[in-house]
């Protein structure tokens, strides 16, 4: 009785005594309490000996004090890569200031024959504003007009670090005139160099040269449709189109396949001229007319210098529609840029002085003419060709597009057997057309 009082008011019980005859579980009767085990055993027995160099902590610094945290050794790759990019910006930088350089004294040196022959030479107008009229007076805004305007960054602007235009307006029987200088990159030595390796292989892609182009488009009689406005009696400025040209001879077979419209011009040399040039010319009368003793002076003392000088009225690619057959004539020249200029100057200065030339000269014969006219013709009878077939293979296309679709809407409204007849009696017809063909043929 008092046992059970105990146990039921929370009294202890003796432990019971462990069975001397349940030996499976003798192992377990002493085992500890279960307790987590110390790091700091197994940290010390297992764990490999640190190395030296982790013995060695970096001081705590403040944050802007880099130069306590770092050395040489952590910049070592940059160290290599620096002097590279250095060489590479330094040459792009010598490259560009060299092409603009050279530019720039071009611009200078031809600037007083240019501003002889063009009221406007570059891009800025020399036309005094008016606030500058009412602040310093008319005269010395005209001249500061002037003077802003002959600046070289003002009458020549950099398209690219090897190539730069300037331009050229306000002339009787010239439009205007565009002038573009292609420089070496010497901005980019390997990719200088590897495009005069594959000039080297492959005769298609020349070596680059340093030259400048220049192009004079001419009114031909058009000045009130080409400026707006113009109303002045001026005196007539048409000349007869035609296709003439004198060019090196390195140059002529590589600019008869470039432009179409040399290709439709005879090659002949010219006794009065130099032995490395050869006149292409659509009628030995042109010829006789244009080589001038002035002309052929210029060009002597051009040499090599001188490329190519084309009077035009074709386009340079090959037509494709009559808009394109519509004559635009103009003048171009092509000289190699030297180091001096005293030799290209004379030719140079005639090509400015062309137009006058032309407007004045070229009125050839009707028998002379003839010929030109009727190449023009047929070029443009094959074009007329052309696009009526265009035009026809389109109709038909048309055509049947809307037999197809009559054809589809008719099958839609039949029944079954209906679709299965027309289908039968179609595949029957072409069979017999195929069958009258091959009777035709044979």
């Amino acid at each position: 009785m008092a046992d059970f009082l105990k146990g039921i008011l929370g009294g202890q019980k003796p432990a019971p005594a462990p069975a001397s005859g349940d030996d499976d579980f003798a192992d377990y009767a002493g085992a500890p309490s279960p307790e987590p085990a110390s790091l700091s055993s197994f940290t010390t027995a297992s764990a490999p000996p640190s190395a030296a160099t982790s013995s060695v902590q970096v001081p705590y610094t403040k944050w802007y004090r880099v130069w306590e945290r770092v050395t040489i050794d952590d910049f070592r790759l940059e160290m290599y890569i620096l002097p590279f990019v250095i060489v590479v910006v330094a040459v792009h930088l010598w490259g560009t200031s060299k092409n603009r350089k050279k530019a720039n004294n071009w611009i200078k040196a031809h600037a007083p024959l240019l501003q002889q022959e063009y009221a406007q030479v570059g891009y800025a107008r020399p036309q005094a504003s008016v606030d500058d009229v009412s602040s310093i007076g008319l005269m010395q805004a005209s001249e500061k007009a002037m003077q802003e305007a002959e600046k070289p960054e003002n009458m020549i602007r950099e398209k690219k670090a090897d190539e730069y235009q300037s331009y050229a307006t306000g002339r009787q029987n010239a439009a205007f005139s565009d002038f573009k200088l292609t420089l070496t990159k010497r901005y980019n030595p390997l990719m200088r160099l590897g495009e005069t390796l594959i000039a080297l292989f492959f005769e298609s892609m020349p070596a680059p040269v340093e030259r400048v182009e220049a192009t004079t488009y001419v009114f031909d009689g058009k000045e009130s449709k080409v400026v707006p406005g113009f109303d002045a009696k001026v005196p007539n400025s048409s000349f007869d189109g035609f296709v003439w040209a004198i060019i090196h001879k390195d140059l002529m077979k590589r600019m008869r396949e470039d432009r179409y419209d040399l290709s439709l011009t005879a090659s002949k040399d010219h006794n009065k001229l130099p032995v490395w040039v050869t006149v292409m010319s659509e009628s030995a009368e042109v010829t006789d007319t244009l080589v001038t003793p002035e002309l052929i002076k210029a060009i002597n003392e051009a040499g090599d210098n001188f490329e190519a000088l084309v009077v035009t009225d074709q386009p340079m690619d090959q037509p494709k529609k009559l808009d394109d057959t519509i004559p635009r004539k103009r003048i171009s020249l092509s000289l190699k840029l030297a180091s001096s200029y005293n030799a290209t100057t004379p030719i140079f200065s005639y090509f400015l002085r062309m137009p006058d030339i032309l407007v004045s000269q070229a009125r050839f014969r009707p028998e002379a003419m003839r010929r030109i006219k009727q190449t023009r013709e047929d070029q443009i009878a094959k074009i007329k060709k052309l696009d009526d077939d265009e035009k026809a293979e389109e109709r038909k296309l048309l055509g049947d597009k809307a037999k197809k679709d009559k054809r589809d809407q008719m099958l839609s409204r039949m029944s079954a057997d209906e679709q299965r007849k027309y289908l039968d009696k179609e595949r029957e017809r072409e069979s017999k057309k195929r069958q009258k063909r091959s009777t035709v043929k044979a």
